[in-house]
């Protein structure tokens, strides 16, 4: 900021004649040719003068190059060296080959390279070298499109296959799977089934199976996928869907079981007894599947004490009075007997007179008996008939409970997986079948 007048002016003086004028030194230049431009009038034909030197440059020069056959010294070579270091006006003479300096930027030839063929003669600069070709720019971008398309429909084409898979992954774990050993129930509170939808089962036929577990309109009912004997439900069971199964589950007191209607079994004739149980506490007497009438149970399968440790049986009535001491036991055990599910299987053989117990598809035990009770009550679920009371109650789950009015053969019995029936004989009764 000023206050609006002229700063001081300090006139330089005037140079003193001969000198070189301002930032010139005061010595006349050491040849014609001088700082700048040189004094007096150009002579006709030379160097040195204003502008490009008069008449064609010789061959391999051009302006600012030295004239073919120039020697060191000469004054175009000093012009150019005194253009580039003006400070060091000792030097007079134009650089000599070896002390060329270097490439000033990239494209640009050794200034004191070897000359080539029909160049200057050795020392002297060259042409300047051709550049190199420059970068076709649009046909990059155009391959960088092309590059960013292809990984975006390569990225979208990812994403479709990941959705399907997951949407595979969700349609199998809706119609369900393996429990992988997941064999505990974690809810026991019973609770109105919901009505399944018909989903394929485990026959081979194409025409899908109505898997749906309880009666229609009557949840409380579950349904027989072999005739005509729904058992009805306690009012502390229920059934409850476990993947692509169900399972009925009962808490082990006198309101937790299911029944038939009729008897389903004829125990005067031989018959299969099946069901895949499990159970949460192998204490006492507990039976999963049983018939009888209001006297005494016909035959019961389940869990028992034998000898004070817990074990599998199938016990059959040989009189009409449910004596302990006309009944027969056939027993058997497996590995774990304990929130793990297991298949029983009790057989009567009526031409025989035999009865036999399988504990996941092996044959367990056998024993001969008179005959069996002919007690035509109905069917029960988690719980049997004993000197005129309802006793053992089955405290767990139960799932593919069957009967049959024939004796299955081991091979048969051995194929009898949860979920599936034996193709060569038709079961009278069949529950909870997935």
């Amino acid at each position: 900021m000023t206050d609006g007048t002229n700063p001081p002016s300090n006139p330089q003086p005037e140079p003193a004649p001969g000198n070189g004028g301002y930032g010139f030194p005061p010595v006349p230049p050491a040849s014609a040719a001088g700082y700048g431009y040189p004094p007096g009038t150009p002579a006709p034909g030379g160097g040195g003068s204003f502008g490009p030197p008069p008449g064609a440059p010789a061959d391999g020069g051009g302006y600012g190059y030295p004239q073919a056959g120039a020697q060191p010294g000469a004054q175009p070579g000093q012009h150019q060296h005194q253009h580039q270091h003006q400070h060091q006006h000792q030097h007079q003479q134009a650089p000599a080959p070896d002390a060329a300096p270097q490439q000033w930027a990239q494209g640009l030839p050794n200034m004191a390279g070897p000359a080539a063929p029909g160049a200057p003669g050795p020392g002297l600069p060259g042409p300047f070298a051709p550049q190199p070709d420059q970068p076709d720019w649009e046909a990059m971008a155009d391959r960088s499109a092309a590059e960013k398309r292809k990984k975006r429909l390569w990225m979208i084409g990812a994403a479709v296959t990941v959705l399907a898979l997951l949407a595979g992954g969700g349609t199998f774990l809706l119609l369900g799977g393996d429990d992988k050993g997941k064999n505990e129930a974690k809810d026991d509170t019973p609770s109105p089934t919901a009505p399944a939808t018909p989903s394929p089962s485990g026959s081979k036929s194409k025409t899908p199976v109505d898997n749906t577990p309880t009666v229609k309109d009557d949840p409380t009912q579950i349904r027989d996928r072999s005739g005509k004997a729904p058992l009805k439900m306690g009012p502390d069971a229920g059934v409850f869907p476990i993947e692509k199964r169900f399972e009925i589950r009962t808490k082990g007191n006198e309101n937790s079981y299911a029944e038939s209607a009729k008897s389903v079994v004829d125990t005067s004739k031989s018959f299969t007894v099946s069901a895949h149980v499990w159970n949460r506490a192998p204490k006492g007497r507990q039976i999963a599947v049983s018939q009888g009438n209001e006297k005494s149970f016909s035959f019961e399968l389940g869990l028992d004490q034998v000898n004070g440790k817990p074990t599998w049986v199938f016990r059959v009535q040989t009189g009409d009075q449910g004596a302990e001491a006309t009944a027969v036991t056939v027993t058997g055990e497996s590995p774990r007997m304990e929130k793990t599910f297991s298949t029983l299987t009790g057989t009567y053989d009526a031409e025989r007179k035999q009865i036999a117990l399988y504990v996941n598809g092996k044959k367990t035990g056998e024993a001969p008996v008179p005959g069996v009770f002919q007690a035509q009550g109905p069917l029960q679920l988690a719980r049997s008939r004993h000197e005129d009371k309802w006793t053992a109650p089955w405290s767990g789950a139960m799932e593919t409970v069957q009967t049959y009015d024939v004796v299955l053969s081991p091979a048969q019995i051995d194929t009898l997986k949860p979920g599936r029936v034996d193709a060569a004989a038709k079961p009278t009764g069949s529950w909870l079948l997935y």
